[in-house]
């Protein structure tokens, strides 16, 4: 591995292991100064493949497409997008050469991926610590990477259980119907997620008292039952006197100012806002022992959102566009029309804000725009911090909308205000592996698609997929179709589906936790494991999923079913249920496989085994004393399982263990 430096960097902690800077250009590279910003180019043979970039548009393979690493909020997220609420900025290129490239920047990083030219690689970076690492497969250059970034985040046991959310909950009483639905009707469930409206006026930190009476008495009922209450917490602040966070943080001067030293004034949900500056690690310890008000309701854990940070406007700039709005006559030509529109529709997450907008660092004040990307990752780095000082040995549930690399020790993430779509479905499954090779194991996406209104069958099929994703979150913004499983026709099939998550928990969860531990994969394209293979090397709705399975999730509307590529010869497992299943051996090749709706079908690899639990109503209930093995084996066998207790840190190492599995 070596390490390049280019302009001056802001240390954003993304790295845990110490690598001495080498002088000059790394070799893979042509490097060239353009004002402020430094270009690298490589050229790109027909061979070349590209992968990384976490949180990303498009292919598993990157070519061909601009990426902008800087965190944006915007959810509408079409093909023609460059940048989501996500910057990791780590690729991996195979072909002529294999290594791996990672630009630590606390600001943008441009990755145009043979689009202006098909057959060049050119990244744009501004200040960043330029990270390669050389030799050995695909999978050894994303395993060196994990090592250089640190330990994935592990959360409790119960987070790995299926969760229902929806911005619309208002009330104890909506939260209560929710678990009947779901119990009623025989379907698991671990969590409901609390959106905004939960708080008073969108104060961060405060229970309405009209809606939740008593927070703590529902969270100790809810969770007799086995199910957690997960509060989501925004990262700006109501400026309104009298408010004890905003009076607090006002006195210390723990928020982010403009060049002046003056709080800066945005608007977020809660109107005139002002943002913790958790760059300052000061600000940051304030901010994250703020999560105490609803731990001590008995609350274990927390999304956090609009963290890019998301604006609505600046206060200035707000006030510029009414006084335009003020002056206008009534009569307006296109010209001035557009001019007034675009006054109020450049508004939100403006860069100007961003610009002026700054932090205090070390007593220098800093642009927000120089180090944007680094916000998200510190508002969860202040919420976990904080957890290791209230609960030393306690795991809880975190996770975030925004974040870069190093966060990935502290919290996971959820992809984003995705859609009711198709090809939200199908990105889902292959932004997975990206994730995973840049830390972020504990991921997935708003199942059944966060915007628009989902159907019966696309939620089916999302699930069908979603039993294999760390977070399994069924999530729907206000106003869209009500996606609670059990308000669908064929409860029967949700009920087998949802069945199948718990059946598969023994081997999530080990894989998760071993993956966690020693810097591995859980999702792997089909190219890590067969590079040799040119099939396989063309497959992206297709991935490897932990040491044992490869998945083949069906995610087009009205399909039958769906061709698979098999690159080895493998066990067709087809699951009806947790407990009823039929296998069949395949030999290498193509099919065409009929996967009706009730039915996910997936494979065993040779020489591999899969413990299967009995179906239960939530992780705590689960049995996993009892397990049986679905095996491809001539011979015994072991499996390294996880038994550790699901809640504590300590516990985890001493969890591991490994059973002999007899053919």
């Amino acid at each position: 591995m070596k390490k390049f430096t280019y302009g001056t960097p802001f240390e954003t902690d993304a790295v845990v292991e110490r690598v001495e800077r080498t002088e000059g250009d790394p070799s893979q590279f042509t490097v060239e100064r353009t004002g402020d910003a430094f270009v690298f180019r490589r050229p790109l043979s027909a061979r070349d493949r590209v992968y990384g970039l976490g949180e990303q548009v498009r292919g598993i393979n990157k070519r061909g497409w601009l990426y902008d690493g800087w965190n944006t909020d915007d959810p509408r997220i079409t093909e023609g997008r460059t940048a989501l609420y996500g910057a990791h900025n780590f690729i991996v290129l195979t072909g002529e050469e294999t290594f791996g490239v990672f630009f630590d920047s606390a600001g943008r990083v441009v990755f145009d991926v043979g689009y202006e030219d098909p057959d060049e690689l050119k990244i744009t970076a501004w200040n960043a610590d330029v990270y390669v690492i050389e030799g050995g497969s695909a999978k050894e250059v994303v395993h060196t990477f994990r090592t250089l970034i640190g330990r994935s985040y592990i959360p409790p046991k119960w987070a790995f259980g299926y969760g229902q959310s929806k911005w619309g909950y208002k009330t104890e009483e909506d939260i209560r119907a929710v678990v009947e639905g779901y119990r009623a009707n025989g379907f698991p469930l671990d969590a409901v997620y609390m959106d905004i409206d939960y708080m008073i006026h969108y104060k961060d930190f405060t229970v309405d008292p009209e809606r939740y009476p008593d927070l703590s008495a529902l969270s100790a009922e809810l969770k007799a039952e086995g199910i957690y209450l997960v509060p989501i917490v925004d990262a700006a602040i109501k400026a309104e006197e009298g408010y004890p966070v905003y009076d607090e943080g006002l006195r210390n001067g723990y928020f982010c100012t403009d060049a002046a030293g003056v709080p800066y004034v945005v608007g977020v949900w809660p109107g005139d806002s002002v943002l913790p500056d958790v760059l300052a690690p000061e600000a940051r310890a304030w901010f994250g022992a703020q999560y105490r008000a609803l731990l001590d309701e008995g609350i274990e854990g927390f999304w956090n959102d609009m963290n890019e940070p998301a604006l609505f406007y600046g206060k200035e700039r707000l006030q510029k566009a009414i006084e335009a709005v003020a002056q206008t006559k009534g009569n307006l030509e296109l010209d001035d029309f557009n001019k007034l529109t675009a006054n109020f529709g450049k508004l939100a997450n403006s860069p100007e804000d961003y610009r002026a907008l700054c932090h205090n660092v070390n007593g220098k004040r800093v642009s927000h725009a120089d180090v944007h990307n680094l916000y998200g990752y510190n508002m969860t780095r202040a919420a976990a911090e904080y957890f290791a000082e209230y609960a030393p040995d306690k795991r809880f549930l975190l996770f975030s909308r925004s974040s870069c690399i190093g966060m990935h020790r502290y919290g996971g993430i959820w992809t984003g205000d995705n859609c009711s779509w198709w090809s939200h479905l199908l990105l889902n499954v292959k932004m997975m592996p990206s994730l995973d090779m840049c830390g972020f194991l504990f991921a997935g996406a708003d199942i059944g698609g966060h915007a628009d209104n989902t159907t019966e069958e696309l939620l089916l099929r999302w699930l069908a997929f979603g039993i294999f994703t760390p977070l399994m979150r069924n999530h729907a913004t206000n106003g869209a179709r009500d996606q609670e499983c059990y308000r669908f026709k064929n409860k029967d099939a949700f009920r087998r589906i949802l069945g199948m998550r718990y059946a598969l928990l023994p081997y999530l969860y080990s894989e998760y936790i071993k993956c966690a531990l020693r810097g591995e994969m859980l999702f792997k394209p089909l190219a890590f494991e067969y590079p040799e293979d040119a099939r396989a090397d063309g497959v992206e709705d297709q991935l490897f999923f932990g040491e044992s399975l490869m998945i083949a999730p069906v995610c087009e509307q009205n399909a039958k079913g769906r061709y698979v590529y098999l690159p080895a010869r493998m066990k067709m497992i087809r699951m009806r249920a947790g407990d009823d299943y039929k296998v069949k051996t395949l030999e290498k090749g193509s099919y065409y496989l009929e996967v009706p709706l009730d039915e996910v079908v997936f494979f065993l690899r040779e020489g591999k085994v899969l413990p299967l639990a009995r179906p239960a109503q939530n992780v705590a209930s689960l049995d996993e004393e009892h397990l049986a093995f679905v095996k491809f084996i001539d011979s015994p066998v072991e499996y390294e399982i996880c038994r550790d207790d699901g809640s504590t840190l300590s516990g985890i190492e001493k969890g591991l263990r490994k059973i002999t599995v007899r053919p």
